[in-house]
């Protein structure tokens, strides 16, 4: 009986197949170890990127330094002067919602009452006495918010370290990117160096673009609905515009579940006319912005199929959350320039004349 030693060919094979899977397996188990720190650093490699543009145009002016803390102070500074504004006055809302959604019940009811359909249906299932219920025990639990409140700013002192190591970490990138990729294009062959800038630079631009173009579309969601919600009464559409603006930057399914949510508190707020009418305006709009806002203000950024957007954006969703379905877009567009710029160079490799004086084949004309 024949044995195998690394000496025979099928053992090194064997050997050289079992190295391979086992070292995959480490590696993969190694980066499941460290899922934590690599999703920071993608995070912050993400936010070096979209903030290098303005960067970059300050550093026009003055220094790189300086440049850099005005754009982080900004990006700093701008979501705790909204929430100082805004969070008081959601507070607020909160608890007149809570004080009014009895009066909002009892509306509903009595619309039920009046429609001879909705009323047979009320008497077999009874829903109204199922909301008013639910309406009369709310104004009781709004104490209860304050204990859940009091949870999530737990979790958000908890997650400070996180928020500072991720910007301390994109700082680093953004002020000594321009040095190590100039250092990584300098590493690569003649024939290949100049592909490989245009590619981090076409990258850098595609993200620049989606990330402005995220923002301006986002906030011209939310000044729509803020008139809308505005003119059906609302009285907290300025939360509600909020709102809509955020998930209207999570891409493919934001503006829906903003939608839906709004409408849940329209049913409370207008009903029925204002739920009508704001769930003809979420339809209406939502096309609007997909077929005219957004191919304008993404007409600079990389052009991916819709196929290629929604299944990125699921799988990203599915493996990092609402972090994932933001950024399964910029990095479907990455992956694309890296492709394309991988094709190209093939295909001129393939093109190019042998540089050796061997024999050429003669085409006849």
């Amino acid at each position: 009986m024949a044995v195998m030693t690394p000496r025979d060919p099928v053992g090194r094979v064997v050997l050289r197949t079992v190295l391979i899977v086992v070292s995959v397996v480490l590696v993969l188990y190694l980066i499941y170890l460290l899922r934590t720190p690599i999703t920071w650093l993608v995070i912050a490699a993400f936010i070096a990127v979209a903030v290098s543009g303005p960067v970059n145009l300050l550093h026009r002016r003055m220094k790189r330094g300086f440049a850099v803390a005005i754009v982080y102070a900004a990006l700093v500074m701008i979501p705790i002067g909204l929430g100082a504004l805004l969070i008081p006055s959601l507070v607020g809302q909160i608890e007149n919602l809570g004080e009014n959604v009895p009066q909002y019940a009892q509306d509903v009811t009595d619309f039920v009452n009046e429609n001879n359909t909705l009323n047979d249906l009320n008497d077999k299932y009874d829903f109204t006495g199922e909301l008013q219920n639910i309406a009369d025990d709310l104004p009781s639990k709004i104490g209860d918010a304050a204990g859940v409140l009091q949870d999530i700013g737990v979790g958000i002192v908890n997650s400070i370290f996180a928020a500072v190591t991720i910007l301390i970490l994109s700082i680093f990138m953004v002020s000594a990117g321009p040095r190590w990729a100039e250092a990584f294009v300098r590493a690569q062959p003649p024939g290949r160096a100049e592909r490989v800038e245009r590619a981090l630079r076409h990258i850098a631009n595609a993200i620049g673009n989606y990330v402005g173009g995220a923002l301006l579309q986002a906030t011209i969601a939310g000044i729509s609905s803020f008139i809308v919600l505005t003119i059906l009464g609302a009285p907290f559409a300025g939360p509600l515009a909020l709102i809509v603006a955020f998930f209207d930057l999570i891409p493919v399914v934001g503006a829906t579940i903003a939608a839906v949510l709004i409408a849940v508190v329209m049913i409370f707020v207008n009903f029925p006319v204002g739920l009508i009418v704001w769930i003809a305006f979420a339809i209406l709009y939502q096309q609007f912005e997909n077929y005219v806002i957004q191919p304008q203000i993404q007409r600079r950024a990389v052009e991916i199929e819709p196929f290629v957007v929604l299944v990125s954006v699921l799988f990203g969703s599915t493996l990092f959350g609402i972090l994932g379905a933001v950024l399964a877009i910029p990095a479907a567009a990455t992956l694309q320039i890296i492709w394309r710029e991988y094709r190209d160079y093939r295909r001129e490799s393939l093109a190019a004349p042998p540089e050796s004086g061997g024999p050429q084949l003669e085409v006849p004309a």
